[in-house]
């Protein structure tokens, strides 16, 4: 077991540990923490615990010390400049023409470092830029590129869902986010409906990805042919949070023999319905067979999928 402290930073949301070294520290507490960017201003998130080593995912480096009066004022003063920073940086991207949006600046609490943060679509040559900089500024300065989500996280923002942003707020890591969550919950697949401010698929897919797996259980899928007590019937959609699988009746035409499927809609329970063993199939208007919709599947889906795929094939 080792003794930590979680210190988070402005700029994003996770929490790093440190080493205490010995000493107590308070949730909220300012301290001086040394970083990959250099010596920063942080708060303490989590107040000295122990965790196993096991948890550790580098070497700890140790708290500095408690954050004074003067340190604070002098985080606020480089709040004050940053703006001039931003000014000057942007115009001299113009006057350097490059291709890249420029979208905040942080200057290292001890002075060692401007860190100037971009994003742009490809791999940018700045080295000019950092050297007119830095003459301008008489400082070390970093350029660092992010993507757009960390983009998001750092200048925030209201989604959809009229909320501030979960990555500005409390997301401390981004997960992998996949169209297949989207299908799984139902979801229209328009682009401008399932992605966040950032342009990709929101965060909040993720958090419900599990729930909507537990629910799916055992249950069939819209336009799958089921045995209801009713007789056969054809599934029109499935409301997985009231655990109801709406149905129409399949019956012939007398006069043509051709399958027909009734205007009233009917509700059941999957412990009321019985999946069709090895005639089991979708009514789909392009009439593709299972073995096709199985081999699309099994070509793109990861080793997950094909597990979901073999446990439903034994249901059948």
């Amino acid at each position: 077991m080792v003794e930590i402290v979680g210190v988070g930073f402005a700029k994003t949301g996770k929490t790093y540990y440190f080493d205490p070294q010995g000493k107590t520290y308070e949730a909220g507490d300012m301290v001086i923490v040394e970083t990959a960017r250099g010596m920063e201003l942080g708060h303490v998130l989590i107040a000295n615990k122990e965790i196993d080593e096991s948890e550790l995912v580098a070497e700890l480096k140790p708290v500095e010390r408690m954050a004074t009066e003067g340190d604070l004022k002098k985080y606020h003063e480089n709040l004050g400049k940053r703006e001039d920073a931003l000014k000057v940086c942007a115009e001299k991207i113009e006057k350097h023409g490059l291709d890249m949006k420029l979208i905040d600046v942080e200057f290292m609490i001890d002075g060692s470092k401007i860190v100037f943060y971009f994003s742009a679509d490809g791999r940018v040559d700045f080295r000019e830029l950092a050297k007119d900089l830095a003459g301008h500024f008489k400082n070390r300065i970093e350029l660092r590129q992010i993507g757009v989500r960390d983009e998001a996280r750092m200048l925030g923002g209201i989604g959809i869902c009229g909320r501030p942003l979960c990555c500005s707020k409390w997301l401390t890591d981004f997960h992998p986010v996949s169209i297949k969550m989207a299908k799984q919950q139902n979801l229209s697949l328009n682009p401008t409906k399932i992605s966040g401010t950032c342009g990709r698929l929101m965060c909040c897919l993720n958090f419900e990805d599990k729930t909507y797996k537990e629910l799916r259980k055992g249950m069939p899928k819209d336009n799958e042919r089921v045995e209801t007590p009713e007789g056969l019937a054809k599934v029109v959609n499935v409301d997985y949070f009231n655990g109801k699988i709406n149905t129409r009746a399949i019956d012939k035409d007398p006069e043509t023999g051709e399958e027909v499927f009734a205007q009233e809609i009917h509700s059941y329970t999957k412990e009321e319905i019985r999946r069709i063993g090895k005639n089991a199939k979708k009514v789909r208007d392009d009439d593709l067979s299972m073995n096709d919709d199985i081999s699309e599947i099994m070509e793109s889906a990861d080793i997950e999928e094909i597990r979901e795929l073999e446990e439903l094939l034994r249901e059948f």
